[in-house]
């Protein structure tokens, strides 16, 4: 969108984490700048990190924003970037602000952000050369500059550094540049290295020459050497997509042992001023994953419940009342199912596990090859009456591509929960050991922020809840042997339809 109404924009793109973190460089004249400045920041996978990008045409010198055109913001979390596919998000820009006329009912462009973890810190220095270029000026020679790109591990490319423009000639002598060698290849000396010749013009369509492809390892071999490559004259497009996806399943007591829902001392009360506690750990742990989730549908269950309208009994029902498609829409949608589902369900019991763990593990079985990892989050209020069930669940799961998390909410002792952590002693059944750690519990009481600062308590509970779940996702990938590449073709589930135990007396 250029508000320039005599000529294309000067776009410059700022990204804000609470304060302003930085700015790129202005890219004069295009509707299309692809930014070659990078910003390098600390990523927590168990932290919601927000990122805001705010997009401006310079008119003038000024530092201040103020003096230039804002074209629009867009909003995500590093989590976001990070979980998309390819590790690429698209944004739309938006060109409202709050208490800011903007560009409001006008098309913005959009965004794209690309992240990439950093292996590599040490820097190089280069100098290139051309001879006899394409002459693409009517008048006069060319005016020519180089474009570096790095290839990311999906196959496509990111820019990652231009060279200055020299005026009027075939066989430009650029100045040497020193660059870390993490922008050209992230550490990895085999990796393709794309590198664009274009003539520079004034209004911003600079004229294609051509494009050779190289690697560090082969710029760097003989120091004393010159390095000859031939410019061709043809665009390459690689892009093959490479992900994991996470799958995330919710499993909810509704054991009589929370109390009645309808008092404000259970632990389901649903009071119109706050989150319960079930509430607060469902969103603290799922507004994280569901960054790292394309589709944002959930399945949601419940456990130890009667269900109407008969009153069995059962220890895996959907939430949403679909045993066929226990989905729900992103975490509001699971927040709304749970929310309805104590309407409508009367607490009961028993406190089983091994069924809602098993009802994730027949997905995770059916696809082992590191293209889907599933993570089960379980929020429950006391004792496990199935003990020995669950820790077989636990220990055949250990193999598959899922993690457990588990939330002990209220007073109660969490003793046989802490047995199932494993962070002390790995977890067996039946004389066999599991394959590896997977579960990870916490009572969420000891993150509970004394003063009332609900944002907080529940910041402090996915940090903590989440903080091995990369570790375990690795640990997964190394002894199966998967290691980063192409992906295999994308996996659709198989449909397992929720079974329900019809339980005569507790």
């Amino acid at each position: 969108l250029p508000p320039d109404t005599l000529a294309v924009s000067d776009p410059l793109l700022l990204v804000l984490v609470v304060p302003q973190y930085g700015r790129t460089e202005v890219i004069d004249n295009t509707l299309n700048p692809d930014f070659v400045h990078k910003f390098i920041m600390d990523y927590f996978f168990e932290e919601r990190q927000n990122l805001r990008f705010d997009l401006y045409d310079l008119d003038c010198k000024s530092e201040k924003l103020s003096k230039h055109d804002f074209l629009g913001q867009a909003f995500c979390t590093l989590g976001e970037v990070v979980g998309s596919l390819g590790s690429r998000l698209e944004k739309p820009l938006i060109g409202e602000r709050v208490g800011k006329p903007g560009i409001p009912g006008k098309k913005c462009g959009t965004v794209i952000v690309r992240a990439e973890e950093l292996t590599n810190c040490r820097s190089v220095m280069l100098q290139f050369c051309g001879n006899k270029l394409d002459k693409k000026d009517f008048f006069g020679k060319s005016d020519p500059f180089l474009v570096f790109y790095r290839s990311n591990e999906d196959g496509s490319y990111t820019i990652s550094h231009k060279t200055e423009v020299v005026k009027n000639t075939l066989d430009p002598v650029w100045q040497a540049f020193k660059i870390p060698v993490r922008a050209l290849c992230n550490g990895d000396y085999d990796r393709s290295i794309k590198v664009e010749v274009y003539d520079w013009d004034r209004d911003g369509g600079h004229d294609f020459i051509g494009e050779f492809s190289t690697s560090y390892r082969e710029m760097s071999r003989g120091q004393t050497q010159f390095h000859i490559y031939e410019v061709a004259h043809t665009h390459t497009d690689r892009h093959h997509e490479r992900t994991t996806q996470i799958n995330f399943t919710v499993a909810i007591d509704f054991t009589a042992s929370n109390g009645n829902p309808s008092q404000p001392t259970s632990l389901h009360y649903m009071s119109p001023y706050q989150l319960n506690a079930y509430a607060m750990a469902l969103r603290a742990v799922g507004e994280i994953i569901q960054d790292y989730d394309s589709d944002k549908m959930f399945p949601a269950l419940g456990f130890g419940a009667k269900l109407p309208p008969d009153g069995r009994v059962s220890h895996e029902f959907a939430l949403n009342g679909n045993p066929q498609n226990p989905y729900c829409s992103g975490i509001e949608g699971v927040m709304e199912a749970y929310y309805q589902s104590l309407k409508s369900v009367r607490l009961y019991g028993p406190t089983h596990f091994s069924p809602v763990i098993n009802h994730v593990a027949r997905y995770a079985s059916a696809v082992t090859d590191g293209s889907q990892y599933f993570i089960l989050l379980i929020i429950s209020d006391g004792v496990i009456t199935d003990m020995a069930q669950t820790k077989e669940s636990i220990v055949n799961a250990a193999s598959l591509p899922m993690s457990i998390i588990i939330v002990g909410v209220g007073p109660a002792e969490f003793d046989e929960m802490i047995e199932l952590d494993g962070d002390e002693e790995r977890i067996s059944s039946q004389g066999r050991l599991a394959e590896r750690d997977i579960v990870q519990f916490v009572p969420f009481r000891d993150y509970v922020d004394r003063r009332g600062n609900h944002i907080l308590s529940m910041a402090r509970l996915a940090k903590e809840v989440l903080a091995e779940i990369p570790d375990q996702f690795l640990s997964y990938m190394r002894t199966r042997g998967i290691k980063p590449g192409t992906s295999p073709p994308p996996y659709t589930p198989a449909i397992h339809p929720l079974l329900t135990r019809r339980v005569s007396r507790i």
